[in-house]
């Protein structure tokens, strides 16, 4: 177990910790484009950066962002479990949960962190089965998908029994939990997401070459992220004789229908897939807009916040606590009020310098990445002491 010793942040050493984590484990189902998988690196970096020695566990699939962890130094574990239900890969999970669970036992961190409901559900057995003293779960999202799903609740209801804390990434995301899970206000806490420094640097814009005002999403392209209003509106704006540019950095399967609805709505829409660096992109937008059905706290708001653009966002999930009075929310699923609020940004410059300038000061006094690292690492230090008191 770790001993004494002092957290030292901006130069700065803070107050003794009596257990401050020696080693921990992040578990995590993939490591793709997500928001949630950028917070798990970011995570990883700063809790390294502390002197913690920290791993990402990787429950199923590689990603993008495995690179990026291995070029900062950071293990990644590849535990390579199946998601198929195959009576073959049945078997094989299990052989691969025992052999989890054995690792753990054997490079016995302080604390076990999961990301997301397919990690911790099986993160949960193995890191008690193992003997772990700390076990964390996060909660990213409203639990809109599991409704309906009673086996997949009475899962979670037992792991979450299991769990020392959740920790949410919005306000939002913890009422919702503790309405519908029937969790208490002890067991969870929350934490923003953060955004590493070079979120808040001025970059060039990119090139986009069009007569246009540019409306910028950031969003993977599935049903829930709300792309199919955007495109409405932008036609509405169209019809009313301001027409847009509508850049979609973003790739998924909803890809090929919305191109089919762009070229029937006769509107300029760009499909510009995954795009690894969306800072450029965002220093051109005039408006960058976020239609999403349900949210978190979403990463993609947070980057145009740190870039200092207008927003235009559905009030849904942890996106009010981002932009109250610092962007413009308007309902899920309403093409016109979408067209409205992107129109009255483009017509009132003083109103987009407004909102750029108070969503840039927002964010840098709250979502820096140190800010959200520091927090984890008191909540873990917090929860070792509380075991080793018990």
């Amino acid at each position: 177990m770790a001993g004494d010793r002092i957290l030292k942040t901006h130069g700065t050493d803070r107050q003794p910790t009596s257990q401050l984590p020696g080693k921990v484990a992040l578990m995590i189902g993939q490591l793709g484009t997500g928001g949630t998988e950028k917070q798990t690196v970011l995570l990883a970096r700063g809790l390294r950066d502390r002197g913690i020695d920290t791993t990402v566990w990787v429950l199923f699939d590689g990603g993008r962002n495995e690179d990026a962890l291995r070029q900062a130094g950071i293990p990644v574990v590849r535990v390579e479990l199946r998601r198929s239900r195959a009576a073959l890969s049945v078997l094989r999970n299990a052989a691969g949960f025992a052999g989890l669970v054995l690792r753990l036992r054997r490079e016995r961190p302080d604390i076990v962190h999961a990301f997301l409901f397919s990690a911790y559900v099986i993160a949960v057995p193995a890191a008690r089965l193992a003997g772990i003293p700390v076990l964390v779960a996060g909660r990213r999202s409203l639990g809109n998908f599991k409704e309906g799903h009673k086996i997949a609740r009475a899962i979670e209801r037992l792991a979450t029994s299991a769990t020392d804390l959740l920790i949410a990434n919005a306000a939002a995301v913890a009422d919702d939990t503790k309405r519908r899970e029937r969790v208490s206000a002890g067991k969870i806490e929350v934490i923003y997401n953060g955004l590493p420094e070079q979120a808040f640097a001025d970059v060039a814009p990119a090139v986009v070459e069009t007569a246009h005002p540019v409306v910028l999403c950031v969003a993977n392209l599935l049903p829930y992220k709300g792309h199919r209003y955007l495109l409405e509106a932008v036609s509405l704006l169209q019809q009313r004789g301001r027409p847009c540019t509508l850049l979609l950095a973003g790739e998924g399967r909803e890809r090929q229908a919305l191109a089919r609805q762009a070229v029937s709505l006769a509107i300029d829409a760009r499909f510009l897939g995954e795009c690894d660096d969306v800072r450029p992109l965002l220093a051109r937008a005039d408006v960058v807009a976020h239609p999403s059905l349900e949210e978190g706290m979403s990463n993609a708001v947070m980057e145009a916040m740190a870039a200092g653009r207008a927003i235009v966002a559905t009030s849904v999930g942890g996106t009010p606590e981002l932009l109250s009075g610092r962007g413009l929310l308007v309902p899920p699923a309403d093409p016109a009020a979408l067209a409205d609020a992107i129109g009255q940004v483009l017509a009132d410059g003083g109103l987009a310098g407004r909102l750029a300038a108070a969503a840039r000061n927002w964010s840098h006094a709250h979502l820096k990445a140190d800010a959200m690292v520091d927090r984890h690492v008191e909540v873990y230090s917090r929860l070792l002491e509380r075991r080793c008191a018990a």
